[in-house]
């Protein structure tokens, strides 16, 4: 096992890796931006070293100076969290040669599987089910006639894409070349690489993923699934667990198909894969994420199991000492993204003050969070203060407790999404189950 680990993050994905490195005797470094000086995870690190200055391209993104320290500081492996670094292959490559463990994908797993297009090559010659689509399309001409080819409406989509950049849903021809003018802009300046493909854009579809973890020795279990159907503009509000669409038969038939899918491409570590499920549970390959989820604890709560420790322990060489069949799914768990931006002013993100904190309690209420009272929310960095996490044994008593926890939680000082996540979850749509990945837009829950 690893005697120190550097957490290549912020905020409350560092403070929870540092929290499982403690428990398990490992210490711990943390790196953190000018602007991050008083954050809570310099603080719960056994050491804390500034990595450069507040804007992410001079300081989390900044691999050489992330290395210099972890070198210097001797340490064994480096945790990148989710989002940031978490899946640059350039990154885990260079760890490699530094001789640190990256605790994650190795790096020719990252670049087939960080390519969307490629991934979806991939997995369909692997008789992987994948949408109907194109491959890269590099001017408006080629676009015109794949997009003809696959009949409308349709979605362009980065390559190179994650976290709803480089998007757009093309419902007829006249709206073509703006779309494919900003997505493929967008994805440029989100990610470096302008390259986007088409793919048919499905309605009324869920949007299901499936928690995997696999180990040096061939080992790979899969932990069921998350719903992550409640999305804004293609970012994931709210996840629950188990799905209520999903039956038995057709999970089995998602945890084969995902466990073929790690087999494809020889994948070690916890990983997701994402599928769209149509009305007829037909299913189709969406992407991989080769990290962390955001969304984690939420099959945590069902399984019983740390995902975070049992990534570490993978990555140092542990066998993972459970099999699929021993694997249980109790009760229900719902998490809801709290994040600090004004809904009723198109979302604004929102920068400033904690004046007020109060943190909702009871059996079984998790909060996942980085803020405490007078601390100051930077302007640099993602609008996600914390993930509000309840579970119990009954899908309709977790959603109780999940509208009783909203209601408790309290952040003054800063516009937060706390009303409108209550709403949603308050709404009959969500109550029933019965939602898809549209339900924001096509005013399945009326709101905002």
């Amino acid at each position: 096992m690893f005697s120190k680990i550097l957490i290549a993050n912020r905020g409350e994905i560092a403070v929870r890796i540092i929290r499982a490195c403690k428990e398990m005797g490992i210490s711990t470094v943390a790196v953190f931006s000018e602007a991050d000086r008083n954050a809570m995870h310099v603080s719960l690190a056994d050491e804390s070293y500034c990595v450069g200055a507040a804007q992410v391209k001079d300081s989390y993104l900044n691999i050489s100076a992330i290395l210099t320290i972890a070198v210097s500081c001797k340490v064994e492996a480096i945790h990148p969290g989710y989002g940031l670094l978490s899946e640059n292959a350039k990154f885990s490559a260079m760890c490699e040669q530094c001789g640190i463990v990256f605790i994650g994908a190795k790096s020719e797993v990252i670049k087939k599987m960080g390519d969307k297009n490629a991934a979806r090559i991939t997995m369909r010659n692997a008789g992987v089910p994948v949408i109907n689509g194109s491959e890269i399309i590099d001017d408006m001409t080629k676009a015109k006639v794949e997009a003809e080819k696959i009949g409308y409406p349709i979605m362009i989509k980065a390559s190179a894409g994650g976290g709803g950049k480089g998007i757009r849903v093309v419902e007829k021809q006249a709206e073509l070349a703006n779309a494919f003018t900003i997505a493929t802009t967008e994805a440029k300046a989100a990610f470096g690489d302008g390259s986007v493909y088409m793919e048919k854009y499905l309605t009324s579809i869920k949007h299901i993923e499936m928690q995997i973890i696999c180990d040096n020795y061939g080992n790979i279990v899969c932990l069921g699934e998350r719903d992550c159907s409640v999305q804004r503009n293609n970012q994931k509000m709210i996840e629950e667990s188990p799905s209520t669409v999903v039956t038995v038969e057709l999970r089995k038939k998602l945890i084969d198909t995902a466990t073929k899918t790690v087999q494809t491409v020889g994948y070690t570590g916890v990983g997701t894969i994402e599928f769209l499920l149509d009305k007829r549970n037909n299913y189709y390959f969406c992407e991989m994420n080769t990290r962390l989820q955001v969304e984690h604890p939420v099959t945590e709560m069902v399984t019983g199991i740390d995902l975070v420790k049992w990534q570490i322990r993978v990555a140092a060489g542990i066998a993972i000492d459970f099999t699929q069949a021993p694997v249980k799914f109790y009760g229900h768990a719902i998490e809801c993204r709290i994040n600090a931006e004004d809904p009723k002013n198109k979302f604004k993100p929102c920068a400033g003050k904690i004046t007020f904190l109060h943190i909702p309690g009871g059996p079984w209420i998790r909060f996942d969070t980085a803020i405490y009272q007078d601390y100051i929310v930077p302007p640099f960095y993602d609008s996600l203060l914390g993930k509000l996490i309840v579970y119990a044994p009954t899908r309709e008593e977790a959603l109780r407790k999940m509208k009783a926890a909203l209601c408790e939680l309290v952040i003054e000082g800063i516009d937060t999404n706390i009303d409108y996540l209550l709403e949603i979850v308050s709404s009959e749509t969500f109550t029933n189950g019965d939602y898809s990945t549209d339900v924001l837009k096509n005013g399945g829950i009326d709101i905002v």
